[in-house]
C-alpha cells in the first residue's frame, strides 16, 4: 500500500472516530428540541421547541412530567468534584514531589498508588459498602464517596505531575537554593510557577473524572444521590427530552470548563516564558 492509500485509510478512521464520539451529542441535541408536553424521543422532529430546556428551569405550566431531581443532586456532585479535586491535586503535586528522588520501595509505592485506577469501580464500592456496614459506617457522599474519588482520582493526577517533574529542570532549583532561598520558599516562588500547567491539568482530570463517576458512587454514596445517580433513576422510570436538554447543558458547561482550561494554561505558558527571559537575561 502506498502512501496515499494510507493517508486515506487513516482519514477514513479518524473521521469514523469523531462520528462515532460525537454523533450521539447531536442526536442528543436534535433530539431536546421537540415540542411538549407530551412529546417523546422521536426522529425527525415534527415541531421544533424550546420547551424541555424551560421544563428544566420550571418556566412550563404543571404536567404529567415532574421535573428532574438535579438541583441538590447537581450541588452534591459540584461539591464532590471540587473536594475531590482539591485533595487529589495536592496528593499528586506532593507524591510526584517525592519520586523525584530514588527511595527505598519506591517501585511497590507507585504500583500502589497506580492500582487505585486499575481496579473495577463495582468492586472498590461494593467493597466500602461491605466495610462500612460491617464497622457500622454510615455512607454519605461526602465520606465515603469521596475517600473512593480520592483514591480513583490520585493516581491521574499523580501520573500528570510525574510527567511534569521528569521534564522538569532542577538547575533552577539549585540555584536559588545556592543563594540561601529555603526549600519551601523555592517551591512556592519558583517551582510551583513552572509546573502550574501541569497542576491545572491534574485538577481538570480529578474534577471531571469525579463529576461523572457513576460505579463507585453508586454503593457509597448513601441515601443522597449525585448527579449521574440521580440522571440513572430517572431514565430507568420513563425517557423524556428533559434529559437531553440536560445532557445538552451538562456538555455546554464541560466545553466551558475546557475553555477556562485553555485560557488559564495560556497565561500560565506566558507567566514561565516570562520567567525564563529574566532569567537568561
Amino acid at each position: 500500500m502506498n502512501a496515499s492509500g494510507i493517508k486515506l485509510g487513516l482519514g477514513l478512521y479518524t473521521t469514523l472516530f469523531i462520528v462515532f464520539l460525537y454523533g450521539p451529542l447531536v442526536v442528543l441535541a436534535i433530539l431536546s428540541f421537540q415540542t411538549g408536553p407530551e412529546g417523546g424521543p422521536q426522529f425527525p422532529i415534527i415541531e421544533w421547541s424550546t420547551y424541555w430546556y424551560k421544563h428544566l428551569f420550571g418556566l412550563t405550566p404543571p404536567s404529567r412530567i415532574a421535573p428532574l431531581p438535579i438541583e441538590q443532586a447537581l450541588v452534591r456532585s459540584l461539591a464532590l468534584a471540587v473536594m475531590t479535586m482539591i485533595v487529589s491535586t495536592v496528593l499528586g503535586v506532593t507524591a510526584a514531589q517525592a519520586f523525584r528522588k530514588k527511595f527505598r520501595g519506591s517501585g511497590v509505592v507507585f504500583y500502589l498508588i497506580v492500582l487505585g485506577m486499575m481496579v473495577p469501580g463495582v468492586l472498590v464500592g461494593l467493597g466500602m459498602a461491605l466495610v462500612a456496614n460491617t464497622l457500622g459506617v454510615d455512607r454519605h457522599w461526602w465520606g465515603t464517596a469521596f475517600v473512593l474519588h480520592v483514591v480513583y482520582t490520585f493516581p491521574f493526577a499523580f501520573l500528570v505531575m510525574l510527567a511534569i517533574f521528569n521534564r522538569f529542570d532542577p538547575s533552577v532549583e539549585e540555584a536559588a537554593w545556592s543563594l540561601g532561598v529555603t526549600p519551601a520558599r523555592t517551591f512556592r516562588k519558583i517551582t510551583f510557577p513552572l509546573i502550574f500547567p501541569g497542576v491545572l491539568s491534574a485538577m481538570l482530570f480529578a474534577f471531571t473524572l469525579s463529576y461523572d463517576e457513576f460505579s463507585r458512587t453508586l454503593f457509597a454514596s448513601g441515601r443522597d444521590l449525585t448527579l449521574p445517580l440521580a440522571i440513572y433513576g430517572t431514565f430507568s422510570v420513563e425517557v423524556h427530552p428533559n434529559v437531553f436538554a440536560f445532557g445538552v447543558l451538562t456538555t455546554l458547561f464541560s466545553f466551558a470548563l475546557l475553555g477556562t482550561y485553555a485560557v488559564l494554561m495560556g497565561l500560565s505558558v506566558r507567566r514561565a516564558k516570562r520567567m525564563a527571559i529574566q532569567e537568561e537575561a
